[in-house]
């Protein structure tokens, strides 16, 4: 009897509470691991290629610890990205809010993965190998189930709430936060035509996925980390996979190039495609002109007692800086109002819907779209706007 209950008390393991909260962690983080590197860099975007055994381990381990099936998860990713922030979208904190968003990011997913058009579209070129059809995505639950059995073998009766944490940790961390907090709250590196946020510059926690902005603006990157403070575990991994030949990197996000100063003559080719490869960092530069003019406004109605449209700017403000596409008619009619009583903003908004004109234009040639592109700066350095003059000058430095 005595040998029973201290099984029951301990497990095979009998580890103390530090102990047991460690190797919590560590399960946890072998899932994280295979939701970033396996589902997410590798099943959806394609940016890096795993070993079919390192592969065959995460499919394995997210069957035990998820039920979550390549398929269905690869399909509502990819149809998060193509129909980002607007209808049809799987879990935008846009569409259904963000408490809905971060409190019921799993039954969205369920839900989602019912729809079999989605997952007929979206879902090509995931495993459909016979273990894939027989075991699991027809019984994801058993390995949930199996996956509580050997956590109450291994830690006694405590093994249920190691389990209940390994069950709870993907909802919440991908669910909850990176599909609601990522497209709420954050710092954005790049003016992407979503909501998208970094969480953190640091991704140690969820493997790099608090970088998802970095990884909006460039999809089928496998590398999530742009600025030389931010870190991304999961791109560690990936090398010290790629040095063990276990791993093929595919893509990463192109280089940012600048020329010198004084080497800048006049446009040319390599300059149009330096600017088209960093347009999302192109425009994230030029939101910080239009936030300086803002607040060169703001302070210019202050000094003349103009409370009212003082108040409409500041409501208008984060506005200014998005698509028309993104604005419901009620933020545009207000937009509309605040440029009508600020013709500088009003110059910069124009002027910024004409920039992302040029890299969205699908008939024009490379020659047309460069004439227009000088065409573009030689208006901006004659505009009076001094931030204008200036981003104009820098346009001229990017290079492919």
């Amino acid at each position: 009897m005595n040998t029973w209950l201290s099984f029951l008390q301990g497990g095979m393991l009998d580890l103390g509470p530090w102990a047991l909260v460690g190797v919590t962690l560590a399960l946890t983080h072998v899932t994280i691991a295979a939701v970033t590197l396996y589902l997410h860099r590798s099943q959806a975007h394609r940016g890096v290629d795993l070993h079919p055994a390192v592969a065959h381990f995460f499919r394995f381990w997210l069957w035990l610890t998820t039920g979550m099936v390549t398929r269905e998860w690869v399909a509502i990713h990819r149809k998060h990205h193509a129909k980002c922030e607007r209808e049809g979208d799987p879990h935008s904190p846009a569409v259904f809010g963000l408490a809905q968003v971060f409190f019921r990011g799993a039954e969205l997913y369920r839900d989602e993965a019912r729809n079999a058009e989605t997952l007929a579209r979206y879902g090509h070129g995931t495993p459909d190998d016979w273990i894939e059809r027989r075991l699991y995505g027809r019984y994801n639950l058993l390995g949930v189930s199996l996956m509580l059995i050997l956590d109450l073998a291994l830690f006694g009766v405590l093994g249920l709430t190691v389990w209940a944490v390994q069950m709870a940790w993907i909802p919440f961390w991908a669910a909850g936060v990176v599909n609601g907090l990522g497209h709420a709250w954050g710092y954005r590196n790049f003016a992407c035509p979503d909501d998208s946020t970094n969480v953190a510059p640091w991704g140690l926690l969820i493997g790099g996925e608090e970088l998802h902005n970095n990884h909006h603006a460039y999809g089928t990157s496998a590398k999530f980390s742009s600025r030389w403070y931010e870190f991304d575990l999961g791109w560690a991994y990936i090398r010290i996979l790629q040095f063990l030949g276990l791993a093929k990197v595919r893509r990463v996000a192109p280089r940012l190039r600048l020329r010198a100063p004084e080497s800048v003559d006049v446009l040319g080719q390599d300059q149009l495609q330096g600017i088209i490869a960093h347009r999302y960092e192109v425009l994230a530069r030029y939101s910080g002109v239009v936030k300086a003019a803002v607040a060169h406004e703001l302070k210019a109605l202050k000094l003349r007692h103009r409370r009212g449209e003082r108040l409409l700017l500041r409501r208008c403000r984060k506005w200014l800086v998005r698509d028309d596409a993104q604005l419901a008619p009620r933020e545009q009619a207000q937009v509309d109002r605040a440029l009508s009583l600020a013709p500088a903003l009003s110059t910069l908004v124009q002027m910024r819907r004409e920039l992302t004109a040029l890299w969205e234009s699908s008939s024009a040639s490379s020659e047309q779209l460069l004439a227009d592109l000088r065409a573009w700066c030689a208006r901006a350095q004659a505009s009076g706007i001094d931030g204008l003059e200036q981003f104009a000058l820098r346009l001229g430095r990017y290079a492919a």
